[in-house]
């Protein structure tokens, strides 16, 4: 079956379906990732997004049940230049071709990736239309000038748990996870870390929080304009004095607004597992996994209260954060990785090597009084 692709620009690209039929609309980003396009897939910070890998073979290893970082993929639609055919793995269940089909989703291939990419890179991230249906491309040029983007547009609240649910039950630490579109391997390795976890939806106030109790706040990361979101920063200010948290991604960009500072749209976003970052306390530079269209302004913060912990060195954004006299810190990119590089694991055992001394002080006072 045929399929389209069409920019706002006016681009447009001939290509063959596979997944799902239809019409769809997302901002169109390329991802550089050479593998790990499952786990791309069902991270709920792609939602509103159409995926180009711009790796050429796709799908090769198939789908499993073990690798996903959500219940269901996200993305708006998914471009490729080869769509494997063949699943070659001992865990697949069924093609990349089958999981699109099932859960609604275009998938083209067959057209230039590496041109399409390139555009993007010159003309930064824009609105896009994939269809199976439409093919007059005057017709879809106005649809999707016509569609909405994602400046300005609240997308936690499509992908945000509905309710609070225990991810387990035990755990020498109690922490709340603030679903904005949290990945399964946040919980998996807070979890490894003996965390108690509780993962609460994104509009759970502050009291609801402090009245279980728990010993750090973990802000997750999530798709969309952090600028829309002024009931989560509110959230998240109101616990600045009261929890350890650590954010990561979506939640660095909460906690930068809390602080006071600003965000603002990146020309084409960070989206790969190749991003290098420099820890300006060590001087170490990690390969990160990253996935965010926003970056928190780094001129914006008030360096009084706030550190500048890592930086981007491709473009020189803010990576990382810490309150100088407060138990908090953040980062941009995604130390649970899934899929990418390991660098920056240690992280989660700075949150729980804070969450101790916290809870020590706590202890030392109640015994005082």
């Amino acid at each position: 079956m045929k399929a389209i692709l069409v920019l706002e620009d006016g681009t447009v690209f001939h290509g063959r379906s596979f997944g799902a039929s239809g019409e769809s609309f997302g901002e169109v980003v390329f991802n550089t990732s050479m593998a790990g396009y499952q786990e791309i897939l069902t991270d709920p910070s792609y939602k509103g997004q159409i995926v180009t890998m711009t790796y050429p073979l796709i799908g090769n290893y198939g789908i499993n049940e073990e690798d996903v970082e959500s219940l269901k993929p996200h993305v708006e639609g998914f471009v490729v230049k080869e769509a494997s055919k063949i699943s070659s793995n001992w865990r697949a269940k069924k093609t990349l071709g089958e999981y699109l089909k099932e859960n609604n989703i275009i998938g083209i291939e067959g057209i230039d990736t590496r041109a399409l990419t390139l555009r993007i890179r010159e003309l930064g991230a824009m609105k896009a239309v994939l269809s199976t249906e439409d093919f007059d491309e005057k017709s879809l040029i106005k649809k999707v000038r016509d569609s909405k983007g994602l400046l300005g547009v609240d997308l936690i609240k499509e992908v945000t748990c509905p309710k609070p649910y225990d991810w387990n039950k035990s755990g020498k630490y109690n922490i709340v996870a603030l679903d904005c579109g949290v990945k399964f391997n946040m919980l998996r390795l807070c979890e490894e870390y003996g965390c108690k976890v509780k993962v609460m939806p994104a509009n759970t106030s502050s009291a609801q929080i402090l009245e279980i109790k728990p010993d750090g706040l973990l802000l997750s990361n999530g798709p969309g304009d952090p600028a829309a979101l002024p009931y989560v920063v509110k959230t998240v200010k109101d616990l600045l004095e009261k929890l350890p948290i650590f954010g990561i991604c979506l939640g660095h960009q909460m906690l930068g607004q809390a602080f006071g500072g600003k965000t603002y749209k990146l020309k084409f976003g960070h989206h790969g597992v190749n991003q290098p970052v420099k820890n300006l306390k060590t001087g170490k530079v990690a390969i990160t996994v990253q996935n965010h269209g926003f970056c928190v302004d780094i001129n914006s913060l008030n360096k009084k209260d706030v550190e500048i912990t890592h930086i981007n060195l491709n473009d020189s954004t803010l990576e990382g954060m810490r309150h100088k006299k407060l138990p908090i810190f953040s980062v941009q990119f995604h130390p649970e990785a899934a899929a990418g590089p390991h660098d920056s694991e240690y992280l989660f055992a700075e949150f729980i090597k804070m969450m101790e001394k916290s809870k020590s002080k706590k202890t030392k006072y109640a015994k005082k009084n």
